[in-house]
């Protein structure tokens, strides 16, 4: 009875992380955890649905916060309300731009070039100073001029 209780206690510490992790000030950098998300124009599932998410890892800005619900903004200035467990407080950002974006060897116009990323490439956001961000992209690591990535600003 006891392991039972343990194990119980266990899954539901792992399932309320995630909610947990999204209660605090707005606002905010997430990322959509699910592989199909639905944006709705109000905080409930009485709302209609005015965009479907399919991209997990896309960073989102959570402007508002309503029991269980959070409204974001994405890449596009786009906002509406999603489901908060939908949500990872995983900060990654998105290539932005007209251009493809230079990943260097250092956090310097003069750094050597790793990689290239085209507009619209996900990746891991790192620490950000000097208006630099280490940003990994399926462990192609560099650097990337902050201003070239969505979800990189302060909040």
């Amino acid at each position: 009875m006891k392991t039972f209780l343990a194990i119980l206690l266990a899954a539901f510490a792992i399932m309320a992380a995630p909610a947990q992790a999204q209660e605090r000030d707005v606002p905010y950098w997430a990322s959509i955890r699910a592989s199909e998300l639905n944006m709705r124009v109000g905080p409930s599932r009485d709302y209609k649905v005015s965009w479907v998410y399919r991209r997990p890892g896309l960073p989102v800005k959570v402007v508002r916060v309503m029991e269980g619900w959070r409204l974001i903004q994405d890449p596009d200035g786009e906002q509406g309300w999603v489901v908060a467990r939908l949500l990872s407080p995983d900060r990654t950002a998105m290539v932005i731009g007209d251009e493809p974006a230079a990943l260097r060897d250092s956090p310097d116009d003069s750094g050597g070039l790793r990689w290239s990323a085209e507009p619209g490439v996900l990746g891991e956001i790192g620490d950000c100073s000097d208006g630099w961000c280490e940003f990994d992209v399926d462990g192609r690591r560099g650097w990337v001029r902050q201003d070239r990535l969505f979800g990189a600003e302060e909040p």
